[in-house]
């Protein structure tokens, strides 16, 4: 009996791990009765107004919920000549309870009401209508009694909002309630074990998850930090090497506009040479009455020249200064060209390295869920095994351990 109850209770684990789980609530569908009543004469209209209200009622309960809301009620438009607030306003009048939804006899009784059909006072109409809500009560206790108690079951263990598909279960506990009812607090305990063990693993995996989540963003993150903070090193690298630039220029600029102008002075001086040494030439035949003046047109010529001789030795510091310059400006520009390779070397070595550290992340990740699935497939793989065994022999076994007097929990000591 111990095997028994072992494989019974595996065989409904796998079942309600192939539908996750989890549920937000619990629905009990419930498919409306035909009407039972019998009434002759003067009662056919009444009969054909309760005819008439449960085919309204299932127009509304499309889901075969047992009940509907008063969003359910909207679907009356193509059947009554109301509109949507006037069949709101006509919910909200048959809703006596303020629950928010109305049971097929809540429903029938107050459109009866509301269309007119009054309830007679006598004791005739009293036992119609009490005929008519037993006969709706009977039907509806008969598929409700056996749900209600399982779901108050399932609200003791806890578990009701871990199955989100509860037909297969309540059809096993229903029978070792009728069939075999010494397992049934074994069941019960075996139902609440698996609900515990579910809602672990599914807080487990939203941990897991979260956590996963959280390192990636905190990478991604640091990697966006990285990246804005190299680019705005690079950027600020620019406008300084720029900005040294256009002072270079600048400087190169003034200094080749006072070269032209010392050329041009130096040019000027030559025209005046040329022109004293052509008046010279001019005056030679006249050497003897001009001597005095030629002597001064010597000194005045040694004069020039010696003003010739500093504008070529200013001249010439002139040009080795802008050939020191032109130099530099090509040391610079060279070492400029070395630091931009450099600084886009290591760039991409940093980028390099970012992605390696992305991509190992990411298979520790692929690793972590591949892990994880790994587990969860070998344990729907036992489940599945466990579940191929024949239900006959659960029950052969079940036989042997009641005359041995013996039961155990799946996992007990």
């Amino acid at each position: 009996m111990e095997r028994s109850g072992k494989e019974l209770s595996k065989t409904l684990c796998w079942e309600d791990k192939e539908v996750n789980g989890m549920t937000e609530g619990v629905s009990c569908p419930l498919s409306l009765p035909s009407p039972l009543l019998c009434l002759n004469g003067g009662e056919n209209m009444q009969v054909e107004m309760l005819e008439k209200a449960q085919e309204l009622f299932r127009l509304c309960d499309k889901e075969e919920k047992g009940f509907i809301t008063k969003f359910d009620m909207r679907r009356l438009q193509t059947e009554l000549p109301f509109t949507t607030e006037q069949l709101e306003a006509v919910f909200d009048s048959l809703e006596q309870d303020n629950n928010g939804y109305l049971t097929p006899v809540e429903f029938s009784v107050g459109l009866g009401k509301f269309i007119g059909i009054e309830q007679h006072q006598n004791s005739e109409s009293a036992r119609h209508e009490e005929t008519f809500e037993s006969s709706w009560s009977e039907e509806l206790d008969k598929t409700d009694e056996g749900e209600k108690q399982f779901c108050s079951v399932l609200e003791h263990l806890e578990a009701s909002q871990v199955f989100e598909h509860q037909g297969e279960i309540q059809e096993l506990w229903v029978r070792l309630q009728k069939e075999l009812p010494e397992l049934l607090a074994s069941f019960e305990e075996f139902v609440f074990r698996i609900s515990s063990y579910i809602k672990d693993m599914h807080h487990e995996k939203e941990s897991m998850e979260l956590v996963l989540k959280r390192r990636e963003t905190d990478h991604d993150r640091e990697v966006k930090c990285l990246y804005e903070e190299m680019e705005q090193q690079i950027k600020a690298e620019r406008e300084r090497l720029l900005y040294q630039e256009s002072t270079r220029l600048e400087k190169s600029n003034l200094l080749q506009k006072e070269l032209q102008s010392k050329e041009q002075e130096f040019e000027k001086m030559l025209y005046r040479q040329k022109k004293l040494e052509h008046q010279l030439q001019c005056q030679n035949s006249e050497q003897l009455e001009l001597r005095v003046q030629n002597e001064r047109l010597r000194i005045l010529s040694e004069n020039l020249l010696d003003q010739l001789e500093r504008t070529k030795w200013e001249l010439e510091v002139t040009r080795s200064r802008l050939q020191e310059l032109q130099k530099e400006a090509q040391v610079e520009q060279e070492q400029k060209d070395r630091d931009i390779f450099q600084a886009s070397k290591n760039m991409q070595k940093e980028k390099q390295s970012l992605l390696r550290q992305l991509e190992l992340l990411r298979e520790m990740n692929k690793k972590l869920r591949d892990e994880r699935d790994t587990v969860e497939a070998k344990k729907m793989a036992g489940l599945k095994k466990k579940k191929l065994i024949p239900s006959h022999l659960s029950f052969a076994c079940c036989c042997c351990c009641h005359h041995l007097g013996t039961f155990h929990l799946p996992g007990g000591h």
